[in-house]
């Protein structure tokens, strides 16, 4: 398709989801009778000072086992998932377990096996550890004996997640979200098998190497869960470590850590291609305090804007580029535009390895006379026709708002940009 001089681009705006038993929207949790947009971390730390330095960079759910841990939570004013093993069926331990939570004031969401279609269908070590393939790479292949395998696994594990979950909604008056996190490449045929029972899908992508940063990864992945969960929301796992941290078994041997300004490119790239939560996999094994400091400045500055983040869309605006030369082809360039109250928020993502000196929201005509404040930076817009006119840097992000005032105060981190330590 060739271009004119103003192309509209694709551009994501993620409505208000509501839930299908409550007037709560979709994946969002409830604290306090207030929607938050999920912020969390599969890591609970040990020392509560640690978890209390978590829950003041604005995260708001952590990874939780038990009581205990939901205690702890609880106390540090954040919420907590608890992971259990459906695949197992309604066991008399599981049943024990769910009755003995499922009043537990500070649990949001219970998390079912994580990546199980993965698992029995393209997991590395079904070859490397278990020896159940033969050679690597089978199920890509899609050998008879991979095939073979996957169906029986399926077969036995998808009814016994049906029946644990059953025994779930009987015994959660509350009816928290029911949450499975897979593989970004894990099976269509073998999750829409299971898809119907849960509440929340999405994937985990860790695209930060020593060799190769394709961040853009995160949005593409978020499209293909958005489409595989047929409109369910979709939590999007970010990285939290370097490769290197996990042992010898994934062969990495430098150490690269996303900067500040790759986590936060992910993390916006997931919001504009419509994610409804974000969590962090992998801070158990950090070995650099500065890298966490930086995730933290990160969530403590999507905290601030959580009520644009559960906020209303404008379904008005529209987004495109005028510039020279035409170029053939969609150029990701990506927007979001929020409503929060009287104030307004607007993300850009440029998913393009080029530069964008034009680049053009339209449809704010309620706007017209405000002005829009470039987040952590000078740059200030004030709105005539209806436009916000930007440009836009190669993998850059621009957050502009109406309200100055929305930026965190925790800027520690936000410098961190030493991918090699």
């Amino acid at each position: 398709m060739k271009w004119t001089t103003s192309f509209p681009l694709w551009i994501v705006l993620m409505g208000v989801l509501m839930h299908e038993a409550s007037a709560q929207p979709k994946g969002f949790f409830c604290k306090d009778g207030v929607f938050l947009f999920p912020l969390g971390f599969y890591e609970l730390p040990k020392e509560d000072d640690k978890l209390v330095e978590m829950a003041q960079a604005g995260v708001n759910v952590v990874r939780c086992r038990g009581k205990e841990d939901l205690d702890r939570a609880h106390a540090a004013g954040i919420q907590g998932i608890v992971p259990l093993p459906f695949q197992k069926g309604a066991t008399e331990e599981f049943r024990a377990l769910v009755a003995s939570l499922a009043e537990h004031p500070a649990l949001a969401a219970w998390e079912g096996p994580d990546e199980v279609v993965w698992n029995f269908t393209a997991y590395s070590g079904l070859h490397r550890k278990m020896k159940v393939h033969k050679t690597p790479g089978e199920w890509w292949r899609q050998t008879p004996e991979a095939v073979a395998y996957a169906e029986e696994r399926a077969a036995e594990i998808i009814p016994k997640m049906r029946e644990a979950v059953s025994f779930i909604r009987e015994v959660d008056a509350a009816d928290r979200y029911i949450w499975i996190n897979e593989a970004q490449k894990s099976d269509v045929y073998y999750v829409r098998q299971y898809l119907d029972f849960v509440d929340i899908t999405g994937c985990d992508i860790y695209p930060v190497h020593f060799d190769e940063r394709p961040l853009e990864a995160v949005g593409q992945a978020t499209e293909r869960w958005k489409a595989v969960g047929r409109g369910k929301p979709v939590w999007m796992v970010l990285q939290a470590f370097s490769w290197n941290e996990l042992g010898d078994y994934y062969g990495a041997k430098e150490t690269a850590y996303p900067s500040f300004a790759e986590s936060r490119f992910m993390a916006y790239d997931a919001i504009v291609h419509g994610a409804g939560g974000i969590l962090y996999w992998g801070s158990h094994y950090l070995k650099s305090d500065p890298f966490r400091q930086s995730l933290y400045a990160l969530t403590s500055e999507l905290a601030v804007l959580q009520p644009f983040l559960v906020g209303e869309t404008m379904d008005t605006a529209s987004l495109s580029l005028v510039e020279l030369p035409a170029r053939e082809g969609t150029v990701p360039v990506l927007a979001t535009v929020r409503q929060a109250g009287e104030e307004y928020l607007v993300v850009l993502v440029n998913e393009d390895e080029e530069a964008h000196m034009g680049v053009v929201v339209e449809g704010l005509d309620c706007l017209d006379g405000k002005e829009l404040h470039l987040l952590y930076g000078s740059e200030a817009r004030k709105i005539s026709h209806g436009e916000l006119i930007t440009r836009l840097q190669p993998r850059e992000v621009k957050v502009f708002c109406t309200d100055k005032a929305k930026e965190t105060e925790q800027l520690a981190g936000r410098d961190f940009y030493e991918l090699y330590e």
